[in-house]
């Protein structure tokens, strides 16, 4: 698979993450990746393999979120076996308050797969949204 290819599965992806269905951008990680978070909150560290992303991270921010979130991309770019998307996500809390953040992941590929996520965040906009 190219960058192009690579890069369209992301925006394919994204956009059904907006609409509601997370099964698309699921579906593009390896079930051995690799995802970090950077900086020193809740969320921040590296989670090996979905079933630890969904338990540790993805389930307990869910579970934060009234709904689901949005995200807009607003850049992706391709070279080798990466793709790099810069984007904002908005979403309500069930506190009643919001998680709008900036983002900018870093996603590995090999073959059909992410095997590995970086995801650079506005660490200060988590943890107001979401402290510990």
């Amino acid at each position: 698979m190219n960058s192009e290819q690579r890069k369209q599965k992301h925006l394919d992806a994204f956009k059904a993450f907006g609409d509601g269905d997370p099964e698309p951008l699921m579906n593009l990680f390896d079930d051995k990746v690799q995802w970090t978070i950077i900086g020193d909150t809740r969320f921040s560290g590296t989670y090996n393999g979905m079933p630890d992303v969904l338990e540790r991270l993805l389930g307990p921010i869910g579970a934060l979120i009234d709904g689901h979130m949005h995200i807009t991309l607003d850049n992706l770019i391709g070279e080798g076996d990466y793709v790099v998307a810069q984007g904002r996500g908005e979403s309500k809390t069930l506190a009643g308050g919001t998680y709008n953040n900036t983002y900018c992941w870093v996603y590995k590929w090999s073959g059909d797969k992410v095997i590995g996520v970086t995801e650079y965040l506005d660490t200060e906009v988590l943890t107001a949204s979401f402290p510990a």
